[in-house]
């Protein structure tokens, strides 16, 4: 996408501009669930839960888990089958962490989801530290049939956060898995949280232009307070301020300025699930948020 800045031209890749130059026409991604869970739920690192992460594991938009993937993709297309013809889709692997379970299992699930014609790519989201060889090696031979991204869930680049948050990892386990992953040829997409408490804006620009450097594609993901969530508790305790639409404007900018212009922006923002979220409430209203965002994009100096 393109905005003017006085008279020059500013400029990020969105994801919608990457597909229709890639698959030529309009492509939705599909959130599937494969059925799996977390390292940091199920007590392999710990039993909480990263300090933000809902009970869905960020899957409130993913279709039901007792179905076939087969039928999940059926039920998808239908819904939005009846907001668009849009004919071509992404299955995207969303809630938890959709490398933690035997290859056995990844292989049967991920090639079901790629076998309709109409499905272009796979999407998958998890940990760095749930890639083992195996598993890169079944996503590689995949990538051979139709192209595979896989989301790092990385947040941030701070270890005082990272440990705040309960990531679980550090950060040289998420380079390693990046290496690795490109090795093969696969397409990195990392997410970065904007809004972590205790963090500056000098250093959430900092894990924005080293994760954009690192990936191939980036989400821009505001900081959610979501219900039955630690941070929650946080928040409730006064212990975790949150971002006004427009400082949160302001420091997106400086992120969009700090990645190269070849990564792909897959996201500005982010939905939470109007049932369960608690603040900041601005952000529940899409529509008014994107459009005061491409406005200060137009106008940045």
């Amino acid at each position: 996408m393109h905005f003017t800045e006085n008279g020059a031209v500013m400029y990020y890749y969105s994801l919608n501009e990457y597909l229709k130059n890639t698959f030529g026409e309009k492509v939705y991604k599909i959130s599937l669930d494969g059925g799996m869970t977390c390292p940091n739920r199920d007590g392999k690192i710990d039993t909480r839960g990263c300090i933000f992460c809902s009970r869905g594991g960020s899957g409130e938009f993913s279709a039901d888990r007792n179905h076939s993937i087969t039928e999940q993709i059926r039920e998808a297309k239908e819904r939005i089958g009846r907001k668009t013809d849009c004919k071509k889709f992404i299955a995207y692997f969303q809630p938890f962490t959709n490398t933690y379970a035997p290859v056995e299992y990844l292989e049967k699930i991920f090639t079901e989801a790629i076998e309709p014609d109409e499905i272009v790519a796979l999407s998958v989201a998890t940990r760095p530290d749930c890639l083992p060889d195996k598993t890169v090696n079944l996503l590689s031979r995949l990538n051979k049939i139709k192209p595979v991204w896989v989301e790092l869930g990385l947040q941030t680049v701070h270890k005082s956060t990272a440990d705040y948050i309960r990531r679980g990892y550090d950060l040289s386990v998420y380079d390693d898995a990046v290496k690795r992953l490109h090795k093969e040829g696969i397409s990195v997409i990392t997410h970065i949280i904007i809004g972590l408490p205790n963090e500056t804006e000098d250093m959430i620009v900092q894990s924005a232009e080293y994760a954009g450097k690192c990936s191939d594609g980036i989400k821009l993901q505001l900081l959610h307070i979501l219900k039955d969530t630690d941070l929650c508790d946080e928040y409730e305790k006064g212990n975790v301020p949150v971002l006004s639409l427009e400082r949160y404007a302001d420091i997106l900018v400086k992120c969009l300025r700090v990645i190269p212009k070849t990564t792909v922006i897959h996201r500005l923002t982010g939905d939470g699930d109007k049932k369960i979220l608690v603040a900041p409430l601005w952000s529940a209203d899409k529509k008014r948020v994107l459009n005061y965002i491409n406005k200060v994009l137009r106008e940045s100096e």
